[in-house]
C-alpha cells in the first residue's frame, strides 16, 4: 500500500495578524477622539487634585502655597487614630454599612425576583415605573416627609401604634440614638430599592429563555427555576455590585445622616464623613480633613481588593 502523500494538498494559511498598535488605533480612532472629553474629565477632576493630599501631612495654613507649608510628617494621622471620637464614628459608619449593605442587596433581589414572575406588562411596568420614583426625590424631602412621619404630634407611625394597642404614649423615635440606625436604613431602601432593582432585572432578561423551557419540561417549578437558574444567572452581576458597596463600607457619605441627624442622636448619627466636615473644614483644620479622607481611600482600596481576592480564590474568576 502506497504511502498517503499530501502532495495536492494546500499549504495551511497561517492566521493573519490584526495589525499593530498604530493600525488598531487608526481603525479604532473615533472611537479614541469619543473618550477624550472623559479622559480629560477623569484627569482634572480625579487625579490632579491628588496634589491636594500633601496637606495631611503639614500644617497647612491658608494664604500660602502648598510647598510653602510646614511639614508635620504623620502627626494629624497619630492624632486622628489617638481620638476616641473617630472609633465612635467609625462604628457609627460600619454599623450602618452593613446594615445598609445587607438590607440594600437583599430586597432589590427579592422585588427583582418578584417583577420577573409577573405575566401583566401593563401592570408589571406600573409598579416598576410607581417603584423607580422615590429616587428622583432628594435627601432633603425624604428627610422632611420621614421627620413628619415619626413626629409625636400626628406622626402616621405613632397613630398607628396607638390606635393597635402597641404603645401606650407617642414614641419619640428621631430623639432616641437607637432607632436612628434603622430610620435610615428604612428611609434609604423605600428610596434605592426600585432603582437598584433595573440592573438586576436587566441581567435576568439576558438569561436564555430555553433553560426555563427545559426546566419546565422536567418538572421544576418556579421556585426551583429561581434557584437554580435566575440566581446564578445573576450570580456575576451580583457580585460585582458587592465588591464596589464592599469599597463604600467607610465612605457612605453624609447627607442622610446631616438631615436626619439632630443634637440628641450626635453620638449614632455621626459617620466618618461627617466628622471630617465638622472636625476639619468646619474647623478650618484642613490637614486633618485631608488625613481622614486618605484614611478613607485607602481603606476603600484595601476592602475592594481583598473582597475581589476572596471571590477570586473561591470562584477562580476576578472581577477588577
Amino acid at each position: 500500500m502506497e504511502p498517503l502523500t499530501t502532495r495536492g494538498a494546500l499549504p495551511m494559511e497561517k492566521p493573519r495578524r490584526s495589525g499593530g498598535f498604530w493600525q488598531t488605533m487608526g481603525r479604532q480612532k473615533y472611537l479614541y477622539f469619543m473618550s477624550v472629553p472623559f479622559v480629560i474629565w477623569l484627569i482634572v477632576f480625579s487625579y490632579v487634585p491628588i496634589w491636594g493630599w500633601l496637606m495631611a501631612f503639614q500644617k497647612f495654613r491658608p494664604g500660602r502655597s502648598i510647598f510653602e507649608q510646614n511639614w508635620v510628617g504623620l502627626a494629624n494621622f497619630a492624632e486622628l487614630f489617638a481620638d476616641e471620637r473617630f472609633y465612635l464614628v467609625l462604628r457609627n459608619t460600619l454599623a450602618m454599612s452593613v446594615m445598609g449593605l445587607v438590607v440594600g442587596f437583599t430586597v432589590p433581589i427579592i422585588f427583582a425576583l418578584l417583577m420577573n414572575e409577573l405575566k401583566g406588562q401593563f401592570f408589571k411596568r406600573s409598579v416598576q415605573t410607581i417603584s423607580y420614583l422615590p429616587h428622583f426625590v432628594s435627601w432633603v424631602v425624604v428627610a422632611g416627609l420621614v421627620t413628619k412621619m415619626l413626629s409625636t404630634e400626628g406622626g402616621a407611625v405613632n397613630s398607628l401604634l396607638l390606635s393597635l394597642g402597641v404603645i401606650d404614649a407617642p414614641v419619640q423615635f428621631m430623639a432616641k440614638g437607637e432607632w436612628f440606625w434603622s430610620i435610615v436604613t428604612a428611609s434609604d431602601m423605600w428610596k434605592e430599592t426600585g432603582w437598584n432593582s433595573i440592573i438586576y432585572l436587566a441581567a435576568m432578561a439576558g438569561i436564555d429563555p430555553e433553560l426555563y423551557e427545559a426546566a419546565t419540561v422536567d418538572g421544576a417549578g418556579r421556585f426551583r427555576k429561581i434557584w437554580h437558574i435566575t440566581l446564578p444567572g445573576i450570580r456575576p452581576t451580583f457580585m460585582v455590585l458587592l465588591i464596589l458597596s464592599i469599597g463604600h463600607l467607610v465612605s457612605i457619605g453624609f447627607e442622610k445622616q446631616f438631615l436626619l441627624g439632630n443634637p440628641l442622636v450626635i453620638d449614632y448619627s455621626e459617620v466618618v464623613d461627617l466628622y471630617a466636615l465638622n472636625y476639619g473644614i468646619g474647623l478650618s483644620r484642613y490637614s486633618y480633613g485631608t488625613a481622614i479622607g486618605i484614611f478613607n481611600s485607602v481603606v476603600s482600596i484595601v476592602l475592594v481588593l481583598t473582597a475581589n481576592g476572596i471571590y477570586k480564590r473561591l470562584t477562580k474568576e476576578s472581577i477588577i
